[in-house]
């Protein structure tokens, strides 16, 4: 017998509602429905002359329970509809000519580069002309690639056996293990499984190619002993060519037997040829350089770096190295911001990154020689973007409202116009609820910021139960911006008001407010979640504060379990996913060692005082509230073992309680259909404890 919601989940994939296009819905509160079956817009890039988008689009196939992504291609000057140009492929990017789009699709179930030819007509691109071609043969599958300036070669990465003199040596031993009847790893160094994936021996390393020779790749990253890009997330910001395409600079992190407990990524630079091995242009700084990126006369590399070896939550500052003299700067030092990844204007006079703010995530513009640092688009979540044009930016946006299309606006951050809207007529009919920002003292009297979403459906002088949502990270925030895993409008669209509160360690606040949180975690944190329910409470009187439940995940996670045993008076129901329930385990567990080590002040081992100092497992004996508790099989950055210890805990001291296991989700729940079994299983439980009580 099926368990009562996996049976749900299947019963919704057979239904037709999930069948029908959401566009003609009638009008209704915005549902898990509607969140899943959206249009994900992304990666924008820019044709040469400007005129054109390049863009991919996720769309979900419920059924098969997965999305797939496709390539569209939209003329910016001319009205008209986007033209599909790729069924099933991403990474789209131009060619210097702008008479061609490189792409990655797979070829006979290998992931190989592309290229489809467009060609003119008298009005200019032909999008509906020809098919495309693979420009790579790989044995492996190709994992990301960059076209050079003059479009003659290609950067790629590939999982490789270091030892291997070849790709397909490497396919070699990967169809030789397949054939053993043995299953054991024996492993001598850690990781031994990193975020959802067990090590196999295997680094990625980065190659060059012609676009044309069809000669074997050649080894680049020869000696790192690293991955180029990082994992789990690296992409092809951590590498790129020179103006002239001779040399190629990427950032790795030497890894040897210290990679879990060290962030000392370095930048290298290395003939685009492989005549020489490469050289770390960083090696002084013992702490994260990432993200080069030259100027456009090739002189100076701009790239990203913080300060405190050991941290992934210091300030990503902007460097510019002077190749020619070695001497270093940092571009913006008073801008109190972590800067993302870089790009930069064709006269080099303005780098371009995104960060958080004050509870947004605008673009900004930053004077490469004075450090002057514009805010180009403010409200709303800027994602990926394209600064490479002569006029105009393009660029996805976002907000807590309104799912990511595609803006243009001039170089200023003017004129913004949105060109894409691949989700209108569904968000028509979807009601959203209305959001509100505001702020209260907190720990030390220092202001804090949090929000309110009011409920769908919203009437004054009516009271509403509230979902109580503790963000991630812990170094995050709760933003203005869209979400497909905690979206405030699934709770609105229930009939719940949210409230959110960017406590000290959230990120868009300056450096030390994120700090802040760093050997503190029960401390400040619970300061200000407690001012800020107050705070809201006061403020907004249709919140019921008597029908509220408390959830989060990760960071989050872990405070649920916190306030379960030190702040659980106003909680109806607590909500868990992947939190951290015994921090003295979690450091054994976990694979990042870095995190947990700048956390708590060092090793469990050399200091286990900090390590229960807000240890959630040492107040069990207060627990009283229901709870649910979900956690994944394939979470390696908090295991499920945590969940089932914390699980074990509420049935022995017989609290009301459920357990959610997903054997094949990460830290993160992915898969359509399991995303709807858990926004069901989490509605349920809010339902249940925050009903009205019988009169």
């Amino acid at each position: 017998m099926k368990p009562l919601f996996a049976a749900l989940a299947l019963a919704l994939a057979a239904s037709p509602v999930w069948a029908a296009d959401t566009d003609t819905a009638a009008p209704h509160p915005f549902s898990i429905r509607d969140l899943v079956m959206m249009d994900r817009v992304g990666d924008p890039q820019l044709s040469p002359d400007g005129h054109y988008a390049a863009y991919t689009v996720r769309t979900t196939d419920y059924a098969a329970n997965k999305g797939v992504t496709a390539i569209y291609v939209l003329d910016l000057d001319r009205v008209g509809q986007p033209v599909k140009v790729v069924d099933k492929g991403s990474s789209p990017r131009w060619a210097p000519d702008g008479q061609s789009l490189f792409y990655a699709a797979p070829k006979d179930g290998v992931a190989q580069v592309w290229r489809r030819t467009l060609g003119t007509s008298g009005k200019g691109l032909n999008l509906a002309a020809g098919a495309g071609q693979a420009v790579t043969d790989a044995p492996i599958d190709v994992n990301s690639y960059k076209l050079s300036p003059d479009g003659s070669k290609l950067l790629l990465t590939f999982d490789v056996f270091t030892d291997c003199a070849d790709l397909a040596c490497t396919k070699e031993r990967l169809d030789g293990r397949e054939k053993d009847k043995s299953t054991g790893t024996v492993y001598d160094k850690l990781f031994v499984r990193h975020w959802d994936t067990w090590a196999d021996g295997r680094r990625a390393q980065l190659y060059v190619a012609d676009v044309t020779a069809g000669s074997p790749p050649v080894l680049l990253s020869r000696g790192i002993d690293g991955d180029v890009p990082s994992k789990p997330f690296g992409g092809d910001d951590e590498f790129s060519f020179s103006p002239d395409g001779r040399t190629v600079y990427f950032d790795a992190r030497i890894a040897g037997k210290t990679e879990p407990w060290s962030t000392n990524f370095d930048i290298f630079s290395v003939p685009v040829d492989g005549s020489a091995a490469p050289v770390n242009l960083t090696e002084a700084n013992e702490a994260w350089d990432a993200n080069p990126l030259s100027s456009p006369d090739g002189k100076t590399l701009y790239y990203t770096a913080m300060k405190e070896p050991g941290s992934e939550a210091d300030r990503f500052g902007i460097m510019a190295l002077d190749l020619a003299s070695g001497t270093k700067r940092e571009v913006a030092p008073d801008w109190d911001r972590s800067a993302g990844a870089l790009q930069i204007s064709r006269d080099g006079k303005t780098l371009y990154t995104t960060a958080d703010d004050n509870g947004q995530h605008p673009l900004f513009a930053i004077d490469t020689a004075t450090g002057k640092v514009t805010t180009l688009v403010t409200e709303g979540s800027v994602g990926a973007f394209d600064a490479s044009g002569a006029t105009r930016l393009l660029l996805s946006r976002d907000d807590l409202k309104h799912p990511a299309d595609l803006y243009t606006a001039d170089l200023r951050g003017k004129s913004l116009k949105q060109v894409t809207h691949y989700n209108a007529k569904r968000m028509k009919n979807a009601q959203t609820g209305d959001f509100e920002f505001f702020t209260f003292k907190g720990a030390n009297e220092e202001t804090v910021q949090g929000y309110v979403v009011k409920p769908v459906g919203y009437k004054r002088g009516k009271t509403y139960p509230v979902a109580f949502i503790i963000h991630g990270g812990p170094q995050g925030a709760m933003t203005n911006s869209w979400s497909y895993r905690w979206n405030a409008q699934t709770y609105a669209g229930q009939g719940f008001a949210v409230v959110t509160v960017n406590f000290h360690g959230s990120t868009g606040y300056g450096q030390a407010f994120t700090d802040a949180i760093s050997g503190d975690w029960g401390g400040k944190p619970l300061i200000d979640l407690q001012q800020g329910w107050k705070a809201a409470l006061g403020k907004y009187s249709f919140l019921d504060g008597s029908r509220a439940c408390a959830l989060g995940a990760s960071y989050g996670g872990y405070m649920v379990y916190w306030i379960a045993g030190v702040w659980n008076e106003p909680w109806k129901c607590l909500i868990d996913h992947d939190g951290v329930f015994d921090a003295r385990a979690m450091y054994y567990d976990t694979e990042e060692l870095w995190f947990e080590e700048k956390e708590n002040g060092g090793t469990q081992y050399d200091h286990p005082e900090n390590y229960e100092r807000f240890n959630p497992i040492n107040h069990v004996k207060d627990w009283r509230v229901p709870m649910l508790v979900i956690h994944s099989g394939k979470d390696f950055r908090i295991p499920d073992t945590q969940g089932l210890g914390a699980f074990t805990a509420l049935q022995r001291r017989g609290i009301p309680s459920k357990l959610l296991h997903f054997p094949d989700e990460n830290h993160w729940v992915l898969k359509p259909q399991n995303s709807v079994q858990w926004h069901e299983t989490v509605n349920a439980w809010l339902k249940q404890w925050t009903a009205p009580a019988a009169k």
